[in-house]
């Protein structure tokens, strides 16, 4: 028997990919998850201070990726706690964040991230409504890359407190270069978010990686201007990972760089973030490619068939090479 909140992944259109397929019936769209799986959870001190719930699966198939063991799961053989009971979960969450450690550490909310939390969505709304239960202050922080659709982000902004929102790029082949999606559904989010909910933003963030998307900088930083001039925005340095295993690590004078960039088109609330100096092959900065032809030179090379990459229309949508790819590198 199907859980009455799980319904909707009949026919899933939880993020902007609208796949339409059954997962419940062992169909998958580019996220490539049938039912919700929690990958690990753990008290975590990273701000917000949280209970954090990590998801596993995600709808970006992003080149950079951090946490590529849990974002491409089941194709990465990672160890997951699995579907547990919403209201085992709840009661979970609660206990740790009401904790000794927890108050040590100034935990107050429940952090969902992943991967993607978003093809989980309806299992993290039953998960909230049973801590709510439990204990009606607990807060509740929502990890996102922004690709959902106009509704889903209704039903984010409705159950979190806070919103931690990553802006991957601000040109849209350079964003398809490095995630395999369109930039449009992200940038229409982000601006429904600031001008609906600005409130509930705990801060834009920004992956900076160098050569690739550090050009986009005053273009970001002006976009966000425009919505409010005290958006809060955080740079975070790029490290080597997951397919750009090789490539060097963001440096601090690129951070300060791109603060001060942002900062002179007139955004005040700006800082930056991250392990800095991290070694890589040095020649895959020396080019005159593009943003974009870096990224997708860089997929190419690791088994992308796709030019300006696009996941969803791709004939290797299910057996995606990228997704495959092990990693040696831990940073």
């Amino acid at each position: 028997m199907v859980e009455g909140y799980l319904k909707e992944l009949e026919n899933c259109n939880l993020c902007e990919w609208r796949c339409g397929v059954n997962r419940l019936e062992d169909e998958v769209g580019v996220c490539m998850l049938e039912r919700p799986q929690v990958a690990s959870t753990s008290l975590h001190p990273a701000p917000p201070e949280s209970y954090t719930v990590f998801m596993a699966g995600c709808n970006f198939r992003c080149l950079n990726c951090q946490n590529w063991r849990i974002a491409h799961f089941p194709e990465q053989e990672t160890p997951v706690r699995g579907e547990l009971k919403p209201k085992k979960l709840a009661k979970e969450a609660v206990s740790k964040v009401r904790s000794k450690r927890g108050k040590m550490m100034g935990a107050d909310r429940i952090f969902f991230s992943g991967g993607s939390p978003t093809p989980s969505l309806p299992y993290i709304e039953k998960i909230v409504e049973g801590a709510k239960k439990l204990d009606q202050d607990i807060k509740i922080n929502y990890d996102t890359n922004g690709f959902m659709t106009p509704r889903s982000l209704e039903r984010v902004i409705d159950l979190a407190d806070s919103i931690t929102f990553d802006i991957k790029a601000f040109d849209d082949e350079v964003h398809k270069g490095l995630t395999g999606a369109p930039l449009e559904p992200v940038l229409r989010n982000a601006e429904k978010l600031a001008e609906e909910a600005e409130e509930k933003l705990w801060e834009f963030r920004y992956l900076l990686v160098p050569g690739i998307n550090e050009g986009d900088v005053e273009e970001l930083a002006k976009f966000l201007c425009d919505l409010d001039e005290d958006l809060p925005l955080n740079f975070l340095a790029f490290r080597p990972n997951f397919v750009m295993e090789d490539y060097r690590g963001a440096r601090s004078e690129e951070m300060e760089k791109a603060v001060e960039k942002a900062k002179k088109v007139g955004l005040c609330n700006v800082s930056w973030s991250g392990k800095t100096g991290l070694a890589g092959k040095k020649d895959l900065l020396k080019t005159d490619r593009s943003g974009a032809e870096m990224a997708e030179d860089i997929a190419e090379k690791n088994g992308c068939i796709t030019r300006s990459r696009k996941c969803s229309s791709c004939a290797r949508v299910h057996s995606c090479e990228v997704k495959n790819y092990q990693a040696e590198r831990r940073c």
